[in-house]
């Protein structure tokens, strides 16, 4: 991906937690196992779906150092382009639409993180808090991304951040409380899981239509090739439910997924990237929703 020019996004933030806090627990069974693998790409933080958005009394309150970035990185630096790149996109798709476009705040933490959300370390990976409509990520993310899951490459970078303002973006158009008030009346976790799954799709439909506006105006200095799809694509394949879940556990268990298949996040991010239409991405069709 070639990044030149442009601007860097001005809604940036960083600060970590003072130390000494404790990250979020996951039990045993599923969840205790790959719990915080299936959760890198969670619309909100994992804190808040266990502690229902309080943390909890085990957890000591930390007071966090939040102040504009400085000096940055060219990680950073990459990210905030990024992050500028959906704000202007979508920008320009609520204004089309007669609706104001309220941006979120990118916020940078090394370790660990007192969000609005509740407390998260850096095994929480990136994730979007809709009370404070900021999305947090430990770069050092990118590290397991390229290493562990096997997905390196600048664009599977964007693409994580493309899909964590996808998630602000279901939040402003109201899509994130009807989802949970569906899960509210869902009768057993596996319907309650549908729904994760549906949601978490069109954030990476999101990403898709993002990148499709991105590719056509150039809009930030961002230029991509056929390599960078493919990066992406790449990325959503190696942090589908089924592939985790059969590298971490060796069996497949498709009631227990809370964010689609490979061939599901592929297929959803490369609709929304040929398309570039927002009537493509109701994942929730068959929902009802």
């Amino acid at each position: 991906m070639q990044w030149f020019g442009g601007k860097e996004s001005d809604n940036v933030e960083e600060g970590s937690s003072s130390g000494g806090g404790r990250g979020f627990a996951v039990g045993g069974g599923v969840v205790g196992v790959i719990g915080l693998v299936i959760y890198l790409f969670t619309g909100i933080n994992p804190a808040a779906l266990l502690n229902g958005g309080q943390q909890g009394n085990n957890v000591q309150q930390e007071q966090v150092n939040t102040h504009v970035v400085h000096g940055r990185t060219p990680q950073e630096q990459l990210a905030m382009k990024v992050f500028k790149g959906t704000e202007d996109v979508w920008d320009s798709l609520f204004t089309a639409r007669g609706k104001t476009y309220q941006k979120p705040i990118l916020h940078f933490f090394n370790g660990s993180v007192d969000a609005g959300c509740g407390f998260a370390s850096s095994a929480t990976g990136p994730f979007y808090c809709p009370q404070d409509r900021k999305v947090y990520i430990d770069l050092s993310f990118y590290n397991e991304l390229s290493n562990r899951f096997g997905a390196p490459g600048e664009f599977a970078q964007a693409y994580v951040i493309a899909h964590e303002v996808g998630h602000h973006v279901q939040n402003l158009l109201g899509i994130s409380q009807k989802v949970e008030n569906a899960e509210s009346q869902a009768g057993s976790e596996a319907e309650r899981n549908k729904y994760s799954v549906a949601l978490e799709l069109q954030a990476d439909f999101y990403a898709g239509i993002w990148a499709h506006y991105e590719n056509k105006y150039h809009q930030n200095g961002l230029v991509l090739n056929e390599a960078d799809i493919a990066s992406a694509l790449n990325a959503a394949k190696q942090i589908g439910d089924d592939r985790l879940q059969q590298e971490t556990q060796g069996c497949v268990e498709p009631d227990s997924f809370t964010h689609g298949t490979s061939a599901q996040r592929m297929y959803w991010f490369k609709k929304g990237f040929d398309s570039g239409d927002l009537s493509e991405g109701n994942t929730f069709r068959k929902m009802g929703l």
